[in-house]
């Protein structure tokens, strides 16, 4: 049988986007500005209904998005403990404390109720760092919810909270183009939100990612910044600092190629999720995290919860070893940020659901080029574990 790597989520290329790269050699276009550049942009603001500025990657946005929210050094950014580092690395290079926030159990995201805590927390002066150090009162300064896996956060009750403090949400959508609630595209729910096309991304540039926003002033300012902050002058002249952060034309067009199969790319990954859990129904101690009612997930990543409690002690790590036997890579879900080392003197308000989460979580692969053949493997090794 074929021993060939299965990975977790691997580019899934087309012939479009080889089009558009040669064009841009033929054309000469290989710097940060360009027409696909511009083309890109226009297409993801036809997809998601916002401005949209196209960058080096979703990290850059982040920072970029913290930037234009005006959060500055000792500030407070209310941000979800379950999630990959890049989403909280940036408050960090702003010199201001990321407050971590505990997960529901509903969609695995930001929980409104530790949210609305931790603001109360902040803004009377009973936030605290693990240690019991009591930190100043004052207002946070962002909120950044994250769409886990592409499963849409409970956006209403967030906005509805951002709202009633007025607080701005900087929205991460890394791992969600395609996902909405309502028909309405996740990462168009805050002030800003931010999407990422690395390699392993439903759509991917090999890197990049993007700022959007319903504010066209912001995508502007964004623009702006992402390009050395060069003012409107002859020579070179700079009275903002800047950053390198714009995408090149040859990777826009690599994007505007993968945006014409985005919703074949969305099936796909959805797909996958539905043979998994056709596979897995039966199995107890299995569990899933279901699309909530106006909810639609692009199932980025294939998720499962194992109990071994109740699968006779198979657990997250059995089947992840017993799949990597086979070649094939599987993962565990985040390990939350109030967890990593790095950030143990930050504060964190919530209970154990994130860390639950955590310790029975694993992503199956999940990239829309799997085969036919791939899925025999994996099934194969399933079966065997969960003695199927």
């Amino acid at each position: 049988m074929n021993n060939e790597k299965i990975w977790l989520s691997s580019p899934h290329m087309g012939p479009n986007e080889q089009k558009f790269v040669d064009e841009a050699f033929a054309t000469n276009w290989v710097a940060p500005v360009g027409p696909h550049v511009n083309a890109f942009e226009e297409d993801l603001r036809l997809y998601t209904g916002s401005y949209a500025a196209v960058l080096s990657n979703g990290t850059a946005a982040l920072h970029l998005g913290l930037i234009l929210l005006d959060v500055k050094r000792d500030d407070y950014v209310l941000c979800q403990s379950m999630t990959f580092s890049a989403s909280a690395n940036p408050i960090v290079y702003q010199g201001a404390i990321p407050v971590f926030i505990d997960s529901e159990e509903t969609t695995w995201n930001m929980c409104p109720k530790a949210l609305r805590e931790a603001i109360e927390r902040c803004i009377s002066g009973r936030l605290e760092r693990p240690d019991g150090t009591l930190l100043p009162a004052k207002k946070p300064k962002a909120i950044l919810p994250v769409h886990l896996y592409g499963m849409p956060a409970q956006m209403d009750e967030i906005v509805g909270i951002a709202k009633e403090y007025d607080i701005p949400i900087l929205e991460d959508a890394a791992e969600a183009l395609g996902s909405h609630i309502d028909n309405k595209s996740c990462g168009t729910f805050g002030e800003i939100g931010v999407l990422s096309f690395n390699g392993n991304k439903i759509i991917t540039t090999s890197s990049g990612g993007a700022m959007i926003s319903h504010s066209s002033e912001l995508v502007e300012k964004a623009r702006f910044l992402s390009t050395q902050a060069r003012d409107a002058a002859p020579h070179y002249q700079h009275s903002h600092i800047g950053y390198n952060y714009r995408m090149s034309n040859v990777l826009a067009g690599i994007g505007r190629g993968q945006m014409q199969v985005l919703p074949d790319r969305v099936a796909a990954r959805r797909a996958n999720y539905e043979r998994y859990r056709s596979l897995l129904s039966d199995v107890e101690g299995i569990g899933w995290v279901h699309e909530p009612k106006g909810y639609f997930s692009n199932r980025w990543l294939s998720t499962v919860l194992i109990d071994p409690a109740k699968t006779n002690g198979v657990s997250r790590e059995t089947v992840r070893l017993a799949l990597e036997k086979d070649n094939i890579e599987a993962r565990p879900l985040w390990k939350p940020m109030h967890m990593q080392p790095i950030f143990s003197e930050a504060p964190y308000v919530g209970e154990s659901v994130a860390e639950n989460l955590f310790e029975q979580g694993l992503c199956l692969p999940s990239g829309s080029n799997l085969t036919d053949e791939d899925f025999v493997r994996i099934f194969a090794a399933l079966k065997k574990v969960f003695s199927l």
